[in-house]
């Protein structure tokens, strides 16, 4: 008989399960109330119900758990200094989608040798969850693959579905199930449509194929997630423009969908080019200045160094606290960028939320 099964699988090393995970890395009260209260507080927000803007703020991709903590240190003082007017979410991103292949983010390869430890990448990961929800800072990721979020989505306060995965089925029936607000990014081309399918979809009941928290086969259902809103990030060119803007509102009306939007600073609104965030998030700023109500978040891709970095071979010449993905703002920007928002908009937002 012919060989039929697992021709090009090379190995299957089996992982600890999620419940494993987190009895070795166990939830805190402290930490839990944290996620517990920013989960509460965005949804406020995305209800009208707080005026302020949340911000998902941090670098592009987590590589260096010592630069992410001392970038979490820096973000809770910040934070707190803002809190009346924006409300800080740290970006924490441990996977990376790619275009072809390249470096696929902490969690799948932590050692950043293509080696793959994905159980030394899981533990890393709730770690420094559980040390920045411990600090009091919430936490933002990026959900890529379906079984990651078993092992960490209790420590996430807000997810993104990416602009490469919110066509897909997976990913929207992923959102359906998630116990926080997922912002559902637009097409890599500036496709609307896609986000605002995802949004009725995810809203809705699902069943699927994944894991239980041992490890099991299991079929999830859901009850669907009303908290998912649009993460405009530009495509074919940028979409932050009071005109891209309203278009975007009139779709979601047209849709009879909540008039959310969240604009990301950096990629294609960017062209990936970092000096250009400041002026995004200004342009947005005025925009609510001037009257606009749908914006209620912001993105930005920062970090403690300017620019990016290639990985290289020797990883002890990496530069500390720099990019070795997509190019951030430096920690000085940052500090500029969101005190001007706070500043601006400190007297705005409190009449926006009144009218």
């Amino acid at each position: 008989m012919q060989n039929l099964y697992n021709l090009n699988v090379a190995a299957v090393d089996v992982l600890p399960t999620p419940d494993d995970i987190r009895q070795r890395l166990p939830l805190s009260d402290v930490a839990a109330d944290t996620v517990f209260q920013a989960r509460e507080t965005v949804k406020r927000i995305l209800d009208r119900q707080d005026p302020r803007l949340f911000v998902v703020v941090g670098p592009c991709s987590i590589h260096d758990v010592d630069a992410a903590h001392d970038y979490a240190l820096r973000l809770k003082t910040l934070a707190d200094e803002v809190k009346d007017t924006l409300f800080i979410i740290m970006r924490v991103y441990f996977e990376k989608p790619r275009t072809t292949v390249g470096w696929k983010g902490l969690i799948n390869d932590p050692r950043m040798d293509d080696t793959f430890r994905i159980d030394e990448g899981l533990q890393i990961a709730r770690r420094l969850l559980l040390d920045m929800a411990e600090l009091g800072l919430p936490a933002g990721t990026e959900a890529l693959d379906p079984i990651i979020p078993q092992y960490i989505s209790d420590l996430i306060a807000w997810t993104a579905i990416g602009a490469r995965t919110t066509e897909s089925q997976t990913h929207r029936e992923i959102a359906s199930g998630l116990s926080m607000p997922v912002g559902f990014k637009n097409g890599t081309n500036g496709s609307l449509e896609v986000a605002i399918n995802a949004l009725q979809s995810a809203a809705r009941p699902h069943s699927f194929l994944g894991i239980n928290p041992f490890g099991q086969s299991a079929v999830i259902r859901t009850l669907g997630n009303r908290y998912g809103h649009v993460v405009l990030r530009g495509g074919d060119r940028p979409n932050y423009d009071s005109v891209s803007i309203a278009l975007c509102e009139k779709a979601l009306r047209d849709k009879k969908l909540p008039v959310n939007v969240v604009v990301d600073c950096s990629h294609a609104n960017s062209f990936k080019d970092p000096a250009m965030q400041p002026l995004v998030m200004r342009d947005c700023t005025h925009q609510i200045m001037e009257g606009n109500t749908s914006i209620v978040g912001l993105m930005i891709e920062s970090n403690l160094g300017w620019g990016s970095q290639s990985l290289p071979a020797d990883h002890s010449q990496l530069k500390y606290g720099v990019s070795i993905t997509d190019a951030c703002v430096d920690w000085e920007t940052t500090e500029k960028m969101l005190r001007e928002t706070h500043n601006k908009l400190k007297t705005v937002l409190p009449a926006r939320s009144a009218a």
